[in-house]
């Protein structure tokens, strides 16, 4: 398999698996058991926990697509909770523990993981420091269903922080790309105020904001082989192959079609 051939075959799915297990009850559920409220605070002190004790603009910059307010009150609304460490570590385990609960039993999770960690290993992580924060986390070697949803994760942030590179690259804000790529009905519900419609000519700057995504991740997937790729991609579709992912793509056609 060539190279963009296999960024563009999981692209999709690992951002769709990682929004599947950020959106789950059952996430949430562990936050609320550490004494987080409901809400954002533990998706917000848990994911870019790993960045540590930062103030609010730095998550709000480095995170990107979400609407400054939504990430100020959900960082601000953990911070009494527990450290930005140990939130991000219970993250980490939370991750983990829905990957243990949705993987299917009949993925080869060993050779994925082999796979994965290459790729890992190989990014640059100049400019990603959200990514960086999540391939620090320690990843046990005893889990390796978990440790294979983490390192789904680990690969989302990297496609995440590239995109939203991307994106500023090409002449968007964050917030015109979210109301390019999702309308202004989704842009409002993650975060953006009275998010206002764009004009034709952005509309292809974010076409080559996925392009210029799929070039800088292009080295990483250059180290591996034709038939490396080939069962990465492979892979990581049998990993997304869950139920609980299966209905959220589900969903997410109903919105297109809507």
């Amino acid at each position: 398999m060539e190279i963009f051939d296999c960024i563009t075959a999981v692209a999709r799915p690992i951002h769709d698996f990682g929004d599947e297990f950020m959106s789950d009850e059952a996430t949430a559920a562990v936050g609320l058991r550490a004494g987080f409220s409901p809400g954002r605070g533990f998706y917000c002190r848990g994911r870019f926990g790993v960045l540590g004790e930062v103030p609010v603009p730095v998550v709000q910059a480095v995170q990107g697509f979400l609407g400054p307010d939504l990430v100020a009150a959900g960082w601000l609304a953990g911070r009494d909770v527990m450290p930005a460490e140990e939130a991000a570590a219970l993250y980490a385990r939370a991750v983990r523990e829905w990957g243990r609960a949705n993987i299917p039993t009949d993925v080869d999770v060993e050779h994925f993981n082999r796979l994965a960690q290459q790729l890992i290993d190989a990014a640059d992580a100049d400019a990603l420091p959200l990514f960086a924060g999540w391939r620090a986390q320690p990843c046990p070697s005893d889990d390796p269903v978990g440790a294979a949803m983490q390192r789904i994760h680990v690969l989302r942030e990297h496609r995440g922080a590239c995109h939203l590179a991307a994106v500023r690259l090409c002449g968007l804000s964050a917030r015109e790309a979210m109301v390019v790529n999702l309308g202004i009905e989704q842009a409002a519900h993650y975060g953006w105020p009275k998010p206002q419609p764009v004009t034709a000519n952005l509309i292809p700057r974010r076409r080559r904001a996925e392009r210029c995504t799929d070039e800088l991740q292009a080295p990483l997937y250059a180290t591996l082989t034709d038939r490396q790729r080939a069962e990465f991609a492979r892979l990581v579709h049998a990993l997304a192959a869950s139920p609980a992912c299966r209905g959220q793509e589900d969903s997410a056609e109903r919105a297109r079609r809507a």
